[in-house]
């Protein structure tokens, strides 16, 4: 005999339970939208990092802690009589209907890409295109809702609805992005280095003037081309960041078992033999991706 599994209607249900003022719990039923958004991104930055690990076994946990976060705002929403979880889904649906004509050209389950042509023969560039176009229609959509309100009461504005709480990186990311695809961008990556090299100049300008305010706000400016940089790699700057951290551990950590195993105190190796164990660290370095599965990196 199988073992029964819960399914989402039990989880909606348990969180209807939890949130009940009687028979709920004390703190979930003392949550609001605002003490749940920390949670929401601890969340996503927990299944990020199984996945960088390969911890496929914790995923399953991982994601449904994510999942869990959708539920309760759904909650909330149902609470205000604004919406529910089957709300949620029903427009998460219609939006990827609607952005995906080359697979479901009628915008329906029913209307499908024909079996003959393979994902392979969609030009990649075309889709993603496609997929720009219309997220720019749907925001202008939006700018031209009377009941929808800007930031700070601005006027509609092609940066509109990149998150403030996104990490820095991910957002000068996507701001540099918004802007490039109005034409305010380099025309190669010649100009990014370039401006990358410039600020670098005014950082040293800065420090030898002695003035760490202006220094600190160039190092910002070079923080913000060295991520043009990234964009016009094609690349995620917060991966490129978040593999470096991964990295340097990793390095480090072998030099601090190498003055074990020697050992000399940390604080008394001195920089000299640290560097040492540092190169010897770099010819022996075994990438994120050919750790062992589920390996952690701590």
């Amino acid at each position: 005999m199988s073992e029964s599994r819960y399914d989402l209607g039990d989880l909606l249900e348990l969180m209807a339970v939890l949130r009940d003022p009687e028979q709920g719990c004390p703190w979930d039923v003392k949550q609001d939208w605002d003490s749940i958004v920390p949670h929401t991104l601890e969340e996503a930055y927990e299944v990020a990092d199984a996945i960088e690990r390969r911890a496929w076994d914790e995923l399953p946990g991982e994601l449904g802690d994510l999942l869990f976060q959708v539920v309760y705002y759904s909650q909330f929403g149902a609470e205000e009589g604004r919406f529910d979880f089957h709300e949620v889904v029903h427009v998460l649906t219609a939006k990827m209907l609607r952005r995906h004509p080359h697979v479901f050209p009628d915008g329906t389950l029913v209307s499908r890409r024909p079996r003959g042509m393979s994902a392979e023969e969609i030009e990649t560039r075309q889709v993603h295109s496609r997929w720009e176009s219309l997220k720019d229609e749907e925001r202008a959509e939006r700018a031209n809702d009377t009941s929808a309100t800007s930031r700070n009461g601005a006027p509609a504005s092609v940066l509109d609805d990149v998150p403030l709480t996104l990490p820095a990186l991910s957002r000068a990311a996507k701001l540099s992005k918004r802007a490039a695809r109005v034409g305010f961008d380099w025309p190669d990556s010649s100009g990014v280095l370039e401006k990358i090299r410039e600020e670098l100049d005014e950082v040293e300008e800065a420090l030898l003037a002695g003035d760490r305010a202006h220094a600190v706000e160039e190092v910002g400016d070079l923080l913000f081309a060295v991520t043009n940089l990234a964009r016009t790699l094609k690349t995620d700057p917060e991966q490129c960041l978040r593999a470096t951290n991964a990295k340097f551990e990793r390095r480090f950590r072998h030099v601090e078992a190498a003055l074990a195993a020697a050992e000399v105190p940390l604080q008394e190796a001195g920089l000299a033999t640290m560097e040492r164990h540092w190169q010897a660290a770099k010819h022996l370095d075994i990438p994120d991706q050919e750790l062992p599965q589920g390996e952690s990196r701590s």
